[in-house]
């Protein structure tokens, strides 16, 4: 799916009216229909709806929403908030519709003083500004978005929630914002929505169609996306009858060290379970029995020291190369780093320590080889480039670092997102907080240096390993729950992911 600027979705929009060709007032009612749906099937006629409804189109769909749900015999009230502008266009048919039809009571609201009186059984539906909205609310808006997120009622934001703004908010202010505790947003997810910082705006989002023009939405580029399950099963190749383990790449682990065996099992075994033919794994002297004895069928390569990374075999045999879990950041780890670096040919990822090293000798990133994929988690990424103020920003910074060293960046996080050197960024659909879990970061790498030995692009290697490697999560949760998932759930679900895809494919 691609994901679009509110700017962009008005001209999708407009492209809809002027080309299905459809008036203005018939798509508003599609997509209120929408949100009356969503809305019978879970609230009863027995609780009332209190709309706030502003000038815009946004307060358009409210009324529209309004009117709709009375005539399902639901007990309606809608509290118009103009702020000095006149009704309009689609927003005024729809307030001399509910006129009309004289179901549902209705009041012009001027001040605060006039703010109602609302049970707290009551349901809320926020309709006082959209997406279009370009600088943060003041004065009366302002007071009147803070008095709202006061009431303890079910919260409903139609689109988006009022305040919020669909990209960048760095210089708006979280105090004049909508505290959704659902937000009901058509046809596609604003970027905002997927930020960290927003999750207290826009609570649950649910995506509802609106039937906006396949047209226009093939015409508009777009440098970003929000990955789905059909272009994941696009990007893996099936397998032909006679595929042997030669054709699927021989990948090299380089991780582990004294205390962290662990996190080489990990990655070791992820890899194996994403297809990759052959696996040498490359751990300390004292890893040896460990990585032999947990990953049976992995190839062991031993390093000179007991307890650190310090050299690599011979590379040449090598389809991709991974290096970082539990690697640790000693000086004769750091120098071999360096020296791999220099002199692997084929792209490599880079998790975990690794990172780490690199953030502290930021002049070896212009070794890095081309199409190589970092995964850095908030921590990590912001040692890379610098703090930034929000995650607006870190997008924005993230596309900055892969166009400027031709590699991926995998920021993992709620909905992980994937940049590339050609500047498109991929944000991930799938996963749940109970992948908050140590070694979680660990099977992520190794399921993606086990797709990217296979031959993938380092863009579809990045891209399916998150989403693979998530959907493994949401497996896990749904059997295990999200307080009991562990990394080595994730392995043990990654063939079920697999499969899920190979099942949809064929229906």
């Amino acid at each position: 799916m691609k994901l679009f600027k509110t700017s962009q979705i008005a001209e999708l929009d407009k492209f809809t009216v002027e080309n299905e060709p459809i008036s203005d007032i018939d798509l508003m009612e599609r997509a209120s229909l929408q949100i009356t749906q969503w809305l019978v099937k879970r609230f009863t006629s027995e609780q009332k709806l209190i709309f706030f409804a502003g000038p815009g189109n946004n307060g358009g769909d409210a009324l529209a929403v309004a009117r709709q749900m009375a005539d399902l015999d639901y007990l309606c009230e809608v509290y118009l908030f103009s702020f000095g502008k006149e009704l309009k266009g689609s927003p005024a048919i729809n307030w001399q519709r509910l006129v009309e039809q004289e179901d549902v009571k209705l009041l012009n609201i001027n001040s605060l003083r006039e703010f109602p009186d609302i049970q707290p059984t009551d349901i809320i539906l926020d309709g006082l500004f959209g997406s279009g909205l370009t600088r943060r609310l003041e004065d009366f808006p302002a007071g009147l978005v803070q008095k709202i997120n006061q009431l303890p009622n079910i919260l409903v934001s139609i689109d988006i929630p009022s305040g919020l703004m669909g990209e960048d908010n760095s210089n708006n202010n979280i105090a004049t914002i909508i505290r959704a505790d659902f937000t009901l947003t058509f046809q596609f997810p604003k970027m905002s929505f997927l930020f960290t910082e927003n999750e207290g705006f826009v609570g649950n989002w649910t995506v509802l169609p609106i039937g906006l023009h396949s047209g226009g939405i093939a015409k508009t580029s777009s440098k970003y996306f929000f990955i789905e399950k059909e272009e994941i099963i696009i990007r893996i190749p099936n397998r032909s009858r006679f595929s042997h383990k030669g054709i699927f790449g021989h990948a090299l682990l380089i991780s582990g060290s004294y205390g962290k065996m662990g996190a080489a099992v990990l990655a070791s075994k992820a890899c194996l379970r994403s297809g990759v033919g052959l696996l040498t794994s490359h751990v300390p002297r004292m890893g040896y029995i460990v990585i032999q004895t947990a990953v049976p069928e992995a190839m062991v390569s031993v390093d000179q020291h007991d307890s650190m990374f310090t050299e690599f075999p011979d590379l040449s045999p090598f389809s991709a190369i991974g290096i970082g879990p539990g690697l640790d950041q000693k000086q004769n780890s750091c120098r071999a780093l360096c020296s791999i670096l220099e002199k692997s040919k084929v792209p490599m990822v880079l998790d975990a320590d690794a990172l780490n090293i690199l953030s502290e000798n930021r002049d070896w990133l212009n070794k890095l080889p081309v199409n190589s994929i970092l995964t850095p988690h908030p921590g990590e990424f912001k040692r890379l480039v610098g703090e930034t103020k929000n995650s607006y920003e870190s997008v924005q910074k993230q596309i900055q670092f892969s166009e400027k060293y031709k590699v991926v960046v995998v920021l993992k996080g709620a909905f992980t997102s994937v940049s590339t050197p050609e500047g498109k960024v991929f944000f991930n659909s799938t996963g749940n907080p109970g992948m908050a879990t140590a070694g979680s970061g660990d099977v992520l790498t190794g399921i993606i240096l086990g797709l990217l030995t296979q031959g993938l692009s380092s863009e579809s290697a990045a891209v399916c390993g998150v989403y693979l490697h998530g959907k493994a999560g949401d497996l896990v949760s749904v059997e295990k729950s999200e307080f009991s998932l562990t990394a080595t759930d994730l392995i043990n679900f990654l063939g079920q992911a697999f499969l899920s895809l190979k099942n949809d494919s064929t229906k």
